[in-house]
């Protein structure tokens, strides 16, 4: 058995055959959480997961790319859409998180990448932004800060694990973790979502250094690896050094495809070849990543 934390078949990819695609992997012994982006998806997500009996789980949740419309073409993770701006309510995504089958509040978080690519009319020489353009970054950075407390609110309110999506933010991430925790330490309520006085929860689809990976760790959190690395070397690193006990197994379908599949669409079943990568990394058996990974996703999302 293995459990892929992290799909989409709640995406327009799936449209016309996302109960095929749940279908092929339950019939594999591969159980998903189909995550969300907006709410529209998350209430997709949702529906998705009240089908099924067992094995199919949803997660709630705005992800910062769609605080802003953007146009998304990424040839690496096969991405390419605009973004629908939404402005995020609370209590919508309070109540959606009420539902028997969510598992966790996300994906929610930070992502400076997409907007980083932006540059101003009259760089100055030593490639620093300055004026309103800088202003504008560091609006929309506080917003996305902003409105990740928030989500993180939610899930302390209704005690379940978070989906953290990070990209080129991870000191402020750790940064907004550490206040977090501090927080929750001085709060009189106790609540059992903090878990040791913080947040639980995966950071997904980690990409960031081994340093940066002990950070979080540290913090009791798990890291989320997909079909990245199963096509470049650069994640070997962190993946042997992270404790087979803090990693959960993700495809993050329909993008970011195994290296077998590599260029085409994704989706839950191919989670098989991330759960082989590691194995070879570690130097253990698949059977032993299953096993281990599968018990780390059934703790976390409480499955």
């Amino acid at each position: 058995m293995l459990i892929d934390t992290h799909s989409h078949i709640n995406f327009n990819a799936f449209k016309e055959d996302g109960d095929e695609a749940i279908k092929r992997a339950l019939d594999q012994g591969v159980w998903l959480i189909n995550v969300g982006s907006q709410y529209d998806t998350s209430k997709i997500a949702v529906e998705y997961a009240n089908k099924y009996q067992e094995g199919v789980y949803a997660a709630v949740g705005l992800h910062p790319i769609h605080l802003e419309e953007m146009d998304i073409d990424e040839e690496e993770s096969g991405a390419k859409f605009k973004t629908r701006k939404e402005e995020f309510d609370f209590e919508k995504y309070w109540e959606l998180a009420q539902e028997r089958k969510v598992a966790a509040i996300g994906e929610i978080g930070l992502d400076y990448f997409r907007h980083s690519e932006a540059k101003p009319k009259n760089p100055v020489a030593d490639g620093k932004t300055t004026g309103s353009f800088a202003g504008a970054q560091d609006d929309y950075k506080e917003k996305q800060k902003e409105i990740l407390k928030q989500q993180m609110e939610i899930a302390q309110q209704t005690n379940l694990p978070i989906i953290f999506h990070c990209r080129e933010a991870y000191d402020d991430l750790i940064k907004i973790l550490e206040d977090f925790k501090g927080a929750c330490s001085s709060c009189a309520f106790g609540c059992p979502s903090s878990g040791a006085g913080g947040a639980r929860g995966v950071i997904h689809c980690f990409c960031g250094s081994p340093e940066t990976a002990k950070k979080f760790l540290e913090m009791d959190l798990y890291l989320g690896f997909n079909g990245l690395i199963t096509f470049s070397e650069q994640y070997d690193q962190v993946v042997k050094e992270t404790p087979l006990e803090k990693i959960l197994l993700e495809t993050d379908c329909p993008y970011l495809a195994p290296a077998p599949y590599r260029g085409k669409r994704n989706e839950p079943v191919y989670v098989k070849y991330v759960a082989e990568k590691i194995a070879e990394i570690k130097g253990i058996s698949f059977d032993k990543v299953a096993e281990q990974t599968t018990q780390n996703a059934k703790d976390l999302f409480n499955l």
